[in-house]
């Protein structure tokens, strides 16, 4: 079984496999990547996924610069990422953005390990130093292709109770929302003003004036979504998995069925409103060029990986 990190991966392949018997045509790049959590003496391992999380959390909160002050000094990096979650009051937090800032770290380390993306984007370390954030993408990645190429990463991700038709729309919005004009144009500022990617690429001069060149806010947008990769993490409790108690094959079809339920629904509704004109977004021009990954990741109990998500940090900010 493929792994990544310590997680298994299910399935990592295109849509259409994923999806081979339904009755529409599916658009080449859509990737569908079923990631899953082990069981150990009949228990979901919530210590493994938290311990994931936090080996991640410095790539996110803290910039390069941060993180090399820090040297050899994990526990530092640790206490240093903590103090730049913005972790919202217990008391006062919102169902739908709960364990949203948990779900940007799981899809950094997801991009990290699995799709090889540069460090050079914190978006913690982003939006904990700007007044607005509000928009935008949750997760802003460059991917180094073959050849001296590139590719571009706005990631949608939030942890959901329900990944039903129900919900599906917000989703769906969330998603959209990232090719406003102004969300665009912000990531892509971030992305070329990036000092972090000026060291990755400190001996290839000419990949850094391609990369820099594409997000110019000059460069007409068609380069960009040429090269455009949507990963939408779709981190959300599951029935099917808090009834389990053992990664058995039988868990895995019920889930690997599950999701290509759920991930037909979801693509047909993005589609749909993606090629619509209508008053709340306009169409994505282009949408076909635009590769997306549908990420499933599955949870037992959303509110006991919150809590311990919170405990964990909180303890960490206090830290001297």
């Amino acid at each position: 079984m493929k792994k990544l990190d310590k997680f298994n991966i299910h399935f990592d392949s295109s849509l259409k496999d994923f999806c081979p018997e339904v009755d529409y045509k599916i658009i080449d790049g859509r990737e569908v990547l079923s990631i899953a959590n082990d069981f150990s003496d009949e228990n979901w391992q919530f210590q493994k996924f938290q311990k994931f999380i936090f080996n991640n959390i410095a790539q996110t909160a803290l910039s390069k610069k941060e993180r090399d002050n820090i040297i050899d000094d994990s526990y530092g990096n640790l206490i240093e990422a903590a103090k730049k979650l913005r972790l919202l009051d217990r008391k006062n937090i919102k169902t739908d953005t709960e364990g949203s800032e948990l779900a940007e770290i799981l899809l950094y380390g997801i991009m990290h390990h699995h799709y090889k993306a540069l460090p050079v984007v914190p978006k913690i370390f982003n939006k904990q130093n700007s007044n607005d954030n509000a928009k935008g993408a949750d997760s802003v990645h460059i991917v180094l292709e073959k050849e001296n190429d590139f590719s571009i990463w706005y990631g949608e991700s939030k942890f959901y109770n329900s990944i039903e038709d129900a919900r599906l729309y917000d989703i769906v919005n969330s998603v959209l929302n990232i090719f406003s004009d102004s969300a665009f144009n912000t990531e892509n500022r971030i992305l070329s003003n990036s000092n972090d990617l000026k060291e990755y690429l400190n001996d290839n001069k000419t990949l850094f004036d391609k990369i820099s060149g594409i997000l110019d806010t000059d460069t007409p947008i068609d380069y960009v979504k040429a090269k455009l990769n949507i990963p939408i993490l779709l981190l959300h409790e599951c029935k099917i998995t808090n009834q389990q108690k053992e990664n058995s094959e039988d868990y895995i079809e019920q889930i690997l069925n599950y999701q290509k339920e759920r991930v037909n629904s979801f693509y047909q509704k993005l589609y749909n409103k993606a090629i619509k004109n209508n008053n709340s977004v306009k169409p994505i021009i282009n949408f076909d060029k635009i590769k997306f990954h549908f990420i499933f990741f599955p949870v037992p109990d959303k509110k006991k990986i919150i809590s311990q998500f919170l405990n964990r940090a909180e303890f960490l900010r206090n830290e001297l």
